[in-house]
Formats: C-alpha cells, structure tokens, sequence
C-alpha cells in the first residue's frame, strides 16, 4: 500500500500543469455558509455530496478571495507595521508569504473555554498550529497539530472511559482527577496532474452525503489515513478512497492494535442542475486473521472501478464487510434542497418483505430538507433532517470488519438500533453568528443484566452480531427497532459567537447545551452545560449523543 501511494505521488508530481489552487475547505461548515449557499445552487452543476471541496470547484461560482476580503475590518493606521498586525490579528492569516507561484501561511490553533456543567467545572485547553499552502496551481499541502488538555461534560467523559477515546480527536489518557490529555493531528498534500483529476494524500477525515449526518462515511470518528482519488468527466464525479483504520478494541501480541483497511468508491451524477444522483459501494479488509497472522492489503479490491461486492463474493468464505448504498439530492427553488441516503449491509429479500423482524435486515434510512437565504433573508439557514438505522447496522464479526475505526463509528455517531429527528438553524450577520441545534431520538440499547448476562440488540457495532440477543426465543426474528432497553434523548444547543479572523475561523462564543437522556422504566440524566472562550473552529466536534 505504501509503495502504491508513493509511486502515484512521484507520477502526479512530476508533471506540471497550471490549474487553480488545490486547498481543501474545511469541513466544518457553521462559518462557511455563503460557501455552501453557491454549491447547492440551481444556477450550477455542482457534486456537493463529496466533501471536503477544494477551491478548485468553485471556479466561476464563486470567488474566495473576493468572499474573504469583503469581511476584512479595516485598520488603516498611517504605521505599515500597525496595520501588519492589525490585519493578523483581524483579517489575513497570521503568519503569510507569497512569491511568485509559491504560498505558504501559519495559523494559531487554540481552544480555550470554562463553563460549568451543573456544579462541575469544565474547561478545555488546546495549543497548536497550522501550515498551509501552494506550489504552483497544481499542488497545495495543509498541516496542523494540536495538543489538549479537557475537563469535559459528565455524559462525555463517560463516552470517553468507556471507549478508550475522546469523541473524534483521540487516545483519552488520562489527566489529573476527572479530565484527559490527547494529541490530534491533521494533514494532506493535494494534486491535479490534469484538469479531470484530483488526488489527495491525507491524515484525516472524508464525508459523504448531504446532510448534517451521513450514514455512508462521516467526520464522526478520528482521524486516519487514506488516499483518494477523484475524477470528473461529463456530469459524472467519481471518488476512489483507500483508507487504513484501526481496532482498538483489542490488543494484538506486539501490543499494537489491528488494522483494517477500508476502500470506498463513490460515484455521483449531475443529473440537472437541481438533481443529483449517487451510488456508493465499501469493502471493509481485515489486514490479519483470527490468529494475528498479517494478510496485509488486498490487491484484489486495487482497482479503483470494479465493484466490491462481487470480489468479495468469489474469493471463498470472506472474512471482509461489504456495504451498498445510494443518494439523491434535488434542489426544488434556488437555495432548497431535499436529500436521502439508502445504505444496505445486508438484506433476504424474502425476510425483508415479511416483516418479522430478521436480524440481518441492515439497512440505514436518510431524509432531510435544508435552504439558504429563507424566506428571503440573507444569510438565514434552516434544516431538518431524519436519520433511521435498524438494529446490528454497520456491525461485523468483530471490530476487525466492523464498519468503525478506533472504538467510533465511521458513519452515525449513535451506532445502530435508532431514529433521530434533527433541526438547525443559524443567522450570520457580518461577523456575528447564531446557532440553534435540536436533537430528538430514540434507541434500543444492549443490556447487561444484573446476573451478568449479555443482550446484544445491534446498538453498539463493535459486538458480533451473530452474537445477537434471541429474543423470545427465537434465534433469527423480533429484531424490530428499537428493541432492548429504550432510551430517549432530547438535546439544545445554542451557540452565539463572532469571527475574530475569518482566514483561520479564530472566534470568541458562548454556548448554553440542555440535555435530557430516559431510560425507559429507569434514571433520567439531565445536564445544563454553558461554556464560553475564543477557539479556532477546523473541524466538527459531535457531543450531540
């Protein structure tokens, strides 16, 4: 796998075009709305659901630089060097040169926040820094580090020992009484050899769909690395990634943690400039077997345009995880758009049809409707999303072939064996910002009995699921949703904040979270959580379980 990326990497960067710049956006999207509001346009043939976008794909859509310097605040200070740093602090990026084709900028990346969780202190303290640039119009790289120290909310530091992991940002070591220390780290060089392709060499994270959500692959887990290859021919869009995750649910014999490798191929067409269509294929590769015997990369699912599942079906009793999906999105007027997502694990259709509740139905359900500019009100942002995932959705044999990567899944944070209903909305006036988020669901969850007796209801992926609960005796049916210990979660978010630097998404805020959490004949948990600090937003951060 090593040798392959590297060698396309010596191939794409051994030829010189001149194409525009390659930089990623990031994912995080809540200070990027006038970005998402020019892609999901009718006016344009635009493939939304691949993301991060580069600034490639805005060409004649959309100018980023003009964007950027219409919120500059300026200082106009009759001292050059006044103004040099008025335009750091408020404006540019902090740190910047340019020369000729050559770009290279440095960021500060910080996170400092206090605020209470009903008598508990929380606080979190984030150090670090980013590198960005471009050589040429051909080729730009991009790296950040961060370093933590958190106290975080109770429901999350729960999250947190029990899974070995800080929600999507890494190893949760331990630090003093009640908080953790961790490390995260980000990075990519991105290449266009020619016009119809981009390659992106990366440490971190992809997301496909529409939504707030995506049920085919999110930015909910942490990081790891992949390549991906996009093409783009006609109206057709079509992305290849290899990634490589980790187990961490167990330990091998050298004391590291097994490896799978995940390939993905996505293809996305545009129909119209309101209707888009896409279908989704995945292959999930154990890189050793039950013994820790390493297997290493398949070179059987290498090629970039066959389709996985039929590999898969002939190479014996396989020990990988396929996965099928589609996505639609259609834009009815200018800035609406309604989206859906279909993902297939497994489905008899036969038992799908009987509707007796066949615990190998494994399908996942996607709906959502969201708009810009409503009601004619520049820069008012509404959503409304349903998310539907059937129990032991996402789940293998083992965490080995699970559709996850270390202890989270690579899809919906919740897992499977649940609904969510989620609204959003934000205001942006200038630099002022205003977030509301609600999330309303409910989940079968597995049950420990007080006898220590095990049921496995499809809730948490990384259970075998041919360990599945018999329920009412029966082996194979009576998996119908929400089955288990019932949970209901209602939670609000509202978050205030302005843009101290739009370049490096620097901003001060303040944030009020209510969270309610019943278990069904059981406890109820009720947190109250505000916080307020400065922070440099890269990427989203998911508490909302």
């Amino acid at each position: 796998m090593k040798k392959i990326a590297l060698s396309l990497i010596i191939i794409f960067l051994s030829i010189s075009y001149t194409f525009s710049q390659e930089l990623l956006i990031p994912l995080n999207d809540d200070y990027e709305m006038e970005v998402q509001a020019a892609a999901y346009n009718s006016a344009y043939r635009f493939h939304t659901a691949t993301k991060s976008w580069s600034e490639y794909q805005f060409n004649g859509i959309l100018d980023l630089d003009s964007l950027n310097k219409s919120q500059f605040i300026g200082g106009n200070f009759n001292k050059k060097w006044k103004n040099v740093i008025w335009n750091s602090v408020f404006n540019t990026d902090f740190i910047w040169a340019k020369k000729d084709d050559f770009y290279i900028a440095i960021n500060p990346v910080i996170d400092l926040q206090y605020g209470k969780d009903g008598d508990k202190s929380i606080w979190v303290n984030t150090r670090g820094a980013e590198v960005k640039g471009t050589i040429g119009n051909n080729f730009a790289f991009y790296s950040n580090v961060r370093e933590n120290q958190a106290v975080l909310p109770d429901y999350v530091t729960d999250y947190a020992k029990e899974h070995g992991v800080v929600p999507g940002q890494g190893y949760a070591k331990k630090f003093k009484t009640n908080g953790f220390d961790f490390t995260n780290a980000s990075a990519y060089i991105a290449f266009r050899p020619v016009y119809w392709l981009q390659g992106v060499l990366g440490y971190g994270k992809n997301f496909i769909g529409d939504g707030y959500r995506s049920l085919i692959l999110s930015d909910n887990a942490f990081s790891y690395p992949y390549l991906k290859l996009t093409a783009n021919v006609w109206n057709i869009q079509y992305s290849c990634y290899y990634s490589q995750m980790t187990d961490r649910s167990k330990t091998l014999s050298d004391k590291t943690y097994p490896r799978k490798y995940t390939i993905i191929h996505y293809i996305d067409w545009a129909v119209t400039k309101r209707l888009n269509l896409g279908l989704f294929d995945a292959i999930v590769c154990r890189a050793q077997d039950d013994n820790g015997i390493r297997r290493g990369f398949d070179l059987q699912y290498i090629n970039p345009i066959i389709f996985l599942r039929s590999t898969d079906y002939y190479t014996g009793s396989s020990p990988d995880n396929a996965l099928l999906g589609a996505t639609a999105s259609l834009i009815l007027w200018k800035h609406t758009t309604l989206y859906a997502q279909f993902v297939l694990d497994e489905m008899t259709v036969k038992e799908f049809i009987g509707f007796n509740g066949y615990y190998a139905n494994k399908q996942s359900y996607q709906f959502g409707v969201k708009s810009y500019n409503c009601f004619g009100i520049k820069n008012l942002f509404l959503q409304g999303e349903f998310n539907l995932v059937r129990p032991y959705m996402y789940s293998h044999w083992s965490g080995e072939s699970n559709y996850g990567h270390y202890n989270q899944p690579l899809a919906h944070p919740w897992g499977g064996n649940f609904y969510e209903i989620i609204a959003r909305a934000q205001y942006n006036y200038k630099r002022f910002y205003f977030q509301y988020k609600m999330n309303f669901g409910q989940w079968g969850d597995d049950i420990t009995t007080k006898d220590g007796e095990f049921q496995y209801y499809g809730h948490d992926i990384y259970h075998n699921y041919g360990d599945h609960y018999h329920i009412d005796g029966k082996p194979l049916y009576g998996h119908y949703m929400l089955t288990g210990e019932k949970n209901t979660l209602m939670m609000n978010n509202f978050v205030a904040s302005w843009i101290v630097n739009p370049s490096y998404n620097l901003n001060v805020f303040a944030e009020i979270t209510h969270r309610n959490q019943t278990i069904e004949g059981g406890d109820s948990y009720n947190d109250f959580i505000i916080s307020f600090g400065i922070r440099t937003t890269l990427d989203r951060k998911y508490y909302d379980f």
